[in-house]
């Protein structure tokens, strides 16, 4: 992550919104020099121009910052497109359909990438009626545990919160085919299809 604003962010933005350096100026309140001058280097925007500065470039503060931007391909919002980013400091989970950035308790946080169950990490899918029944060999201790399951589809996401010393299970109600995702907090983010 940059430590402030770059000039040649500023520039990218303004030129994707298809704005002038006078039209950004005008619509935070600056003058157009001041614009230049942030895109050639040679000055930096105040700090309480941030905020108007992300509304005008349609960024989040986040990406401004960051010098990055994200484009979601995931149009449709299809749920099996889901993406999951876990603060490693309080443990929330965040949950979205498609890219984006994400941040908590002052950090940035990665999307995870999920594998697919593996030897150490066995999903157990098996169904009870018009449930499907998750369980996963692990052990749930303090240091080392499954933080949630999820269940996805193609329309819901359900999640549940695992916390340690308990068991690493869930019960989902069954609405076809899906995505079962578990989130180990040593080895991270692990799938099975269902």
């Amino acid at each position: 992550m940059n430590n402030y604003i770059t000039g040649k962010i500023i520039k990218e933005l303004r030129e994707k919104e298809q704005l002038t350096q006078l039209e950004l100026a005008d619509i935070i309140g600056v003058s157009d020099k001041a614009i230049s001058k942030w895109e050639t280097g040679k000055g930096l925007p105040d700090i309480t121009l941030i905020e108007p500065l992300s509304k005008a470039l349609k960024v989040s503060i986040i990406e401004l910052m960051n010098g990055e931007y994200i484009i979601n391909q995931n149009k449709s919002s299809n749920m099996l497109k889901s993406k999951f980013s876990v603060c490693p400091i309080c443990g929330n989970i965040i949950h979205t359909m498609g890219e984006n950035i994400n941040s908590c308790c002052g950090i940035s946080l990665p999307i995870l990438e999920a594998e697919n169950e593996n030897k150490k990490h066995i999903i157990n899918c098996k169904i009870i009626e018009n449930e499907y029944y998750i369980s996963i060999e692990h052990d749930m201790t303090k240091e080392h545990y499954i933080s949630f399951i999820a269940y996805i589809t193609n329309d819901r996401c359900e999640i549940v919160k695992l916390y340690p010393e308990q068991n690493a299970e869930a019960r989902f109600l069954k609405r076809g085919k899906g995505i079962i995702y578990a989130y180990c907090n040593k080895d991270g983010l692990i799938k099975k299809n269902i």
